[in-house]
């Protein structure tokens, strides 16, 4: 009998343990936390400035907007709704999203939406799941499979964990689609989302074709996602990757803010955003041993990966302007 699939979960802080004093609720608790942390840095002034602090003053604003109710996973419906307004705010005003297609995929049971990746940092897969969400007759959730990268980085691991996010593996992919879930994927890997300006649009290698063995052995349709719009809020110029190695990042970029603006380059410039979602491509029939097929496995890789491509490019060459769409 095989065994169940391992769970790689995108793991947030843990919380503060207690002194065995007599506390207040938790949401006061909380909340006090976070007032004292910003009285403290207030009244240190300058000297506040220190790794140390701003770790103590990001951790007591954590634990004030999250909840002790999370699945598996670490998803907490709580911080979700908390910074929704600012999800909504990038969606609709900001990114101006045009979503088309979404009727495409399925209304119910697993699938796995493939998406072009870009943009330095994983927004795009935050807007295609509040796409799904907004747009989609069923209004599906998509749970996006976030890169290592992202899953280490202390300060955006515990937020994409809390918004459903969940640490990209085969094992985790493979335990939410036979929950029946909505996946998302991004083939191109680190190649896509550090991809420098010049090279925008067009879609590096799909790795090994991970995504079909795991679309493959669920039974899951693949629906191809092409987004155009996220490859210039941060136009990567150059890559320091000597700097990013002692962060443990594969790339360090250098787009025309950052890091000459400092924490202002990370703010991601105001283009007008396409998401477009084609017609499902089934696997049903090939079966799970499929999966153990080389040539399918590239095939199929090399289909969705040509679809996304041609959406890409139909989509830009009805494209006006950046930043209008």
């Amino acid at each position: 009998m095989s065994s169940r699939p391992k769970v790689v979960p995108l793991r947030p802080p843990s919380p503060p343990e207690a002194d065995g004093r007599a506390t207040a609720a938790p949401d006061t608790a909380r909340k006090d936390g976070l007032l004292v942390s910003i009285a403290r840095a207030l009244e240190a002034g300058r000297h506040a400035v220190t790794w140390e602090n701003v770790a103590a003053l990001w951790g007591a604003a954590y634990f004030s907007w999250h909840s002790e109710e999370v699945d598996e996973f670490g998803r907490d419906a709580k911080f979700t709704e908390t910074i929704r307004p600012l999800l909504e705010f990038l969606y609709t005003v900001w990114w101006r999203v045009e979503p088309a297609g979404v009727e495409h995929v399925p209304a119910e049971g697993p699938a796995l939406v493939v998406a072009n990746h870009s943009g330095v940092l994983p927004w795009d897969g935050v807007m295609i799941t509040l796409a799904l969400r907004h747009e989609h007759p069923a209004r599906r959730e998509c749970r996006m499979l976030a890169l290592d990268m992202f899953a280490l980085l202390p300060f955006l691991a515990p937020a994409l964990a809390r918004t459903g996010a969940v640490r990209a593996s085969q094992e985790n992919g493979e335990r939410l689609l036979r929950a029946g879930e909505l996946v998302g994927v991004f083939p191109e890997g680190v190649k896509g989302v550090g991809k420098r300006y010049r090279d925008r649009y067009k879609l590096a290698r799909f790795g090994r074709g991970g995504f079909v063995r795991l679309a493959l052995r669920t039974s899951a349709p693949i629906v191809p996602c092409a987004v155009v719009g996220a490859e210039e809020i941060h136009p990567v110029l150059a890559k320091a990757d000597w700097a990013g190695r002692p962060f443990g990042l594969p790339y360090f970029p250098i787009t025309p803010s950052f890091p000459l603006l400092g924490p202002l380059g990370v703010v991601p410039l105001p283009t007008k955003w396409s998401i477009d979602f084609a017609d499902p491509i089934p696997t049903a029939a090939y079966g799970a041993a499929g999966a153990e097929d080389p040539i399918l496995v590239n095939r199929l890789s090399e289909q969705v990966r040509s679809v996304i491509q041609r959406m890409i490019d139909g989509r830009l060459a009805r494209r006006r302007s950046i930043w209008f769409g």
